[in-house]
């Protein structure tokens, strides 16, 4: 019992020790129409499936709060978990290597619509675009700029985040039946309150998966960060369950997340996510082709769904 305790406390004492690291956001807003422009990214990042510039892009039920958890000023994007927007900024322009491209702030935000979204990509410099780069770029007002190499993310998770992924790929490949098992029990006992049982969110809490009444889906497909097994895993563990980051054992965010991606989603097919060229002007990346589903995201980690599953529910 003392040892199940000290390695808890470690793992908490862990996640608080990254969060000091991260510094607060801004407290005031700047003037003119950069703060006005500053407060309507807030709004769209906030209520990105309903508001009037962004809800014709976004193709479920989530918004970029969803994922990019509120810190304790209220704000979208200033937990200290992974996905935090704090630094984001500085680390732009950086190197993608899924778009094998240098991408600037506004091809990274635009690009999740496509994937976490399950929509449209907006266009580069139209007013909801400007307005989600100027949100997220005054929440790092007066930090150092360092433009990342090796991947667009806040240098406060960068390292944190590349170092996960690698530790729950080589878990998430021994994966089983078994796991899928547990990762539904720990689901139930520790997600459902928010998420429901059926993965479809409760109240203002996000879905994870399922359709609504009208067949639409609910959540992110797979072309998105989380439905990748390592990556999912990794974020969870960081920000869930909900103030209390940090605290999942390895092994229980693996499995958690081995259960939620096993579920039905919608597939990912880049071409779907992007405008007509002469609407959209110059996409910047050199891969036009990618698909993704959840039998071939299973399969990345040389898993067969069916079998973690126990059954032949996934198309």
């Amino acid at each position: 019992m003392r040892k199940t305790f000290l390695i808890s406390a470690n793992i908490i004492f862990a996640s608080v020790l990254a969060a000091t690291n991260i510094p607060s956001a801004p407290k005031n807003y700047p003037a003119g129409e950069v703060g006005n422009m500053v407060r309507l990214g807030e709004d769209i990042l906030n209520n990105t499936d309903t508001h009037p510039l962004t809800k014709n892009l976004v193709g479920n039920k989530l918004q970029c709060k969803s994922c990019h958890l509120k810190g304790s000023d209220g704000k979208p994007g200033t937990g200290s978990g992974i996905g935090t927007f704090i630094g984001t900024a500085t680390a732009f322009p950086a190197y993608s290597k899924r778009e094998k491209t240098v991408q600037t702030l506004q091809n990274r935000i635009n690009n999740c619509f496509m994937r976490s979204m399950n929509g449209k990509r907006p266009i580069i410099d139209t007013k909801e675009s400007i307005a989600m780069a100027t949100y997220i770029t005054w929440l790092s007002e007066g930090l150092p700029m360092k433009m990342d190499t090796k991947r667009p993310c806040s240098p406060y998770t960068s390292d944190r985040w590349a170092s996960n992924q690698k530790k729950f790929a080589a878990i998430q490949k021994k994966a089983t039946h078994t796991n899928y098992l547990n990762g539904k029990k720990l689901f139930d006992a520790k997600c459902a309150m928010c998420h429901g049982a059926n993965g479809a969110g409760v109240g203002n809490f996000p879905p994870l998966w399922g359709k609504d009444k009208n067949n639409n889906w609910l959540s992110y497909n797979t072309g998105a960060g989380l439905s990748k097994l390592n990556k999912g895993a990794a974020w969870i563990q960081s920000n869930m369950p909900l103030h209390q980051g940090g605290t999942l054992k390895d092994q229980e965010a693996a499995d958690i997340m081995l259960y939620i991606d096993a579920q039905p989603r919608a597939d990912f097919d880049l071409k779907k996510g992007l405008f007509p060229r002469e609407e959209m002007g110059h996409y910047n990346s050199k891969i036009f082709e990618e698909t993704h589903s959840v039998r071939s995201n299973f399969k990345q980690f040389g898993l067969d769904v069916d079998k973690i599953r126990g059954d032949k529910v996934i198309p």
